[in-house]
């Protein structure tokens, strides 16, 4: 089954999109929004894929589906948790700053709380004051749950996982380091982040969805050239039942919580950085990762952050070539008070 919402109030207009989204269907016989749904899984979830068993038979009326008119699956969410599941982006990262990694980062989860009240549009563009502030995109994969319980065990909250989205959490770079130095966690350097116009429930995955790991390459494009192609799968270092087993040790997580995975990265076939697409590798799904290699390599970073004006696609397709839930596709714009 694939969900989105339409751009309607401030949750949103819940639909049921097809496969192969081109055509929609109200999903309001059944529930207005996808967080009350959410609220009800048990009792709305199947009656939700009833309607969208209907939908692909055209058995029920719809109507053509455009993903410009779509807010995030979910608007606004009670909790935003981003892990960082690929410890290889991590490592690259803290390497070119010349800090030493932890061991425990590859056996114990990073975990940030982000702001969940205002989440942007697939289509929305990112409007921010400043390009001082190193404006980054980070292409990730997300989940979104049902009522987890605290303490919950990897493997049971495999199953309490809902639906499955992709992910832009805007970064700003240059604001980072400060506010990191503070001892207190990322702020003003994590503003509203954006979410694919389509979540699917991971069933519709099929063999791609494996263990708690989405097995399928993400694809971003930085003003229209390929930049990177990582598979999800490869290199996740903890699995989405692992991520959300973390994040709720101490406490229950409500549904509708979002988990995302961190900035998806693979190592190089020899087990060092990795190369741009250029060079015949996968390439990156955000700049700072890019700028680490060229600093690793070279002894500075060359590529700047992104520009007013740039624009950032981030899709993933199944292995037919077909998208499977709709493109992020942005444009950096000043914002104006």
């Amino acid at each position: 089954m694939k969900l989105a919402s339409l751009k309607h109030g401030r949750d949103g207009r819940l639909v049921i999109v097809s496969r192969d989204l081109t055509r929609a269907t109200d999903a309001f016989p059944v529930v207005a929004t996808l967080q009350a749904a959410l609220d009800d899984w048990a009792r709305l979830g199947p009656r939700l894929s009833d309607l969208a068993d209907q939908l692909e038979i055209g058995s029920v009326p719809s109507f053509r589906f455009h993903e410009h008119d779509c807010a995030s699956p979910l608007p606004r969410a009670y909790q935003w948790a981003d892990g960082s599941a690929y410890v290889n982006h991590v490592a690259l990262v803290r390497q070119a700053r010349g800090v030493e990694m932890p061991p425990s980062f590859w056996t114990d989860p990073l975990m940030y709380q982000g702001g969940s009240d205002a989440f942007l549009g697939p289509r929305d563009p990112i409007t921010l004051p400043d390009e001082a502030h190193g404006i980054d995109f980070e292409g990730e994969v997300a989940v979104i749950t049902d009522d987890v319980p605290m303490g919950v065990t990897p493997a049971e909250a495999r199953g309490l996982i809902r639906l499955v989205m992709i992910a832009n959490d805007v970064s700003l770079r240059n604001l980072i380091p400060g506010e990191l130095g503070k001892g207190f966690g990322f702020f003003q350097s994590k503003p509203s982040s954006a979410f694919s116009p389509v979540a699917v429930t991971p069933d519709e995955l099929g063999a791609a969805w494996q263990d708690g790991k989405l097995h399928r390459p993400l694809l971003a494009f930085f003003n229209g050239e390929p930049f990177g192609k990582p598979d999800a799968g490869v290199d996740m270092t903890f699995d989405f039942g692992t991520l959300i087993a973390h994040a709720a040790r101490t406490r229950p997580l409500g549904a509708g919580t979002i988990i995302g995975s961190g900035t998806v990265s693979n190592r190089d076939a020899d087990g060092g950085p990795g190369k741009t697409i250029a060079e015949g590798g996968l390439g990156y799904v955000c700049i700072a990762e890019l700028r680490t290699v060229e600093t690793i390599r070279h002894g500075e970073a060359k590529t700047p952050f992104m520009r007013f004006g740039d624009a950032i696609r981030i899709e993933m397709k199944d292995a037919k070539g077909h998208s499977i839930f709709g493109a992020i596709d942005q444009i950096v714009r000043k914002h104006h008070p």
